[in-house]
């Protein structure tokens, strides 16, 4: 037994008193917050977040704030795609520097002629032009690993995405949808040489999304992604300039040397987005659109700006997030609200498809091991005789 769980039982009881002494506290701010979203004026909100300089993130609304929306009945025919994905990264104590992307699809149909198909595609990234991004422009190359593969892995799920949209009748109304953010956050944690971003970004995620502008335009097509269990907090930060009495507001300037509890806007601290939509929609409401601020979406998604939306299920508030585009063409929003409830409906809380995509993608312990046990016979076949580290031999025996 490798954790003695009688050792840390009593610091699980402290954490337990200290979240009910907090509890009074939380539901004051969840009240404050409420209030401040059923009153605000979305248009003056707008305007300061655009001038306001903050030290967290913050959402600008595109209209009223306190907008509550019903899902209308779905279409009688329509299909949803999706896409996830799965990796196995380098693992240097193995006998070849290979990486492996699996990315799991799903097309499901609905109404007179119900259909289902489901693949999975597993690459191999084992030559030079696979395992590094090249700098078209000089010597340089990045290793493709760690959070890198990551987002390579990302942008191929997107590039699946929008192949099978591509191939979807046109006649039939279609959710192409997607797990996770459309934002890639990850980017601005991270000091990545321009060259990499061209190529992940301009050269596959960002044309990827002008494909599905453009074929949205088209036909009755609506793109989104979806956050189960979001953890954001921007639309709360967005309250918070309500009830900041700064014109316009500046956190260092006018707050920087209060502590956290001392400042005006801190009534509506620690709220999630999740627990006001969950205090202030009806079970099938989404709540109005708001659009991200995030600076990597400005610096590098070629002017498609990226908005989302709150959605209460049965058991949880999800986010979702769209190219606002598509907010912009008429009964889109209706068409990707009423869809992506019924998939949650179907799915039993989450959406069918992307659980479906999702075991079409995985790579299990059991998978990876069987990859590595493949290429060492291949390799053997060949006459290398490249052998795995003594530390990973070591953890396949057991020696007491």
């Amino acid at each position: 037994m490798s954790l003695d769980i009688t050792k840390v039982a009593g610091q699980i009881g402290a954490m337990a008193a200290g979240l009910k002494q907090g509890a009074a506290e939380k539901r004051a701010h969840l009240d404050a917050a409420a209030k401040t979203i059923s009153t605000a004026d979305g248009a003056v909100l707008s305007e300061k977040v655009r001038l306001s300089k903050t030290s967290f993130l913050l959402a600008a609304p595109t209209g009223n704030l306190n907008e509550r929306y019903p899902a209308p009945p779905p279409p009688a025919d329509y299909s949803v795609v999706a896409a996830d994905g799965s990796h196995i990264d380098l693992d240097r104590h193995q006998a070849a520097a290979c990486r492996l992307i699996n990315i799991g699809t799903v097309r499901l149909d609905y109404g007179a002629i119900p259909d289902a198909a489901l693949d999975s595609r597993p690459r191999l990234l084992a030559d030079d032009a696979d395992l590094y991004i090249q700098d078209p422009d000089g010597p340089r190359a990045t290793p493709l690993t760690g959070a890198l593969l990551g987002i390579k892995r990302d942008v191929e799920e997107f590039q699946a995405l929008a192949e099978l949209s591509a191939a979807l009748p046109p006649e039939h109304p279609a959710l192409a949808l997607s797990d996770g953010s459309l934002i890639r956050w990850s980017l601005t944690t991270a000091n990545y040489e321009a060259y990499v971003l061209r190529e992940l970004l301009e050269n596959g995620y960002v044309k990827c999304l002008d494909e599905f502008q453009r074929r949205c335009n088209e036909r009755e097509l609506a793109v989104a992604s979806y956050i189960s269990r979001p953890g954001g907090e921007e639309v709360v930060n967005t309250l918070r300039l309500a009830v900041c009495p700064y014109e316009p507001a500046n956190c260092d300037r006018h707050c920087g040397q209060l502590k956290n509890g001392a400042r005006p806007c801190d009534t509506l601290s620690g709220v999630s987005d999740a627990e006001l939509f969950e205090r202030f929609l009806e079970t099938g409401q989404r709540s109005a659109v708001f659009e991200s601020t995030s600076k990597v979406i400005g610096q590098y998604y070629g002017g498609h700006r990226i908005g989302f939306f709150y959605l209460k299920l049965e058991d949880e508030v999800a986010r979702v997030e769209l190219p606002l585009w598509l907010a912009e063409l008429p009964g889109r929003l209706d068409l990707l609200h009423t869809l992506v409830l019924e998939q949650a409906r179907k799915g039993q809380g989450y959406p069918v498809a992307l659980a479906e995509a999702h075991e079409q993608a995985v790579v299990t312990g059991a998978d990876r091991a069987v990859f590595y046990e493949v290429i060492d016979v291949y390799l053997r076949e060949e006459g290398l005789n490249e052998t795995v580290s003594a530390k990973s031999f070591s953890k396949q025996a057991r020696w007491l």
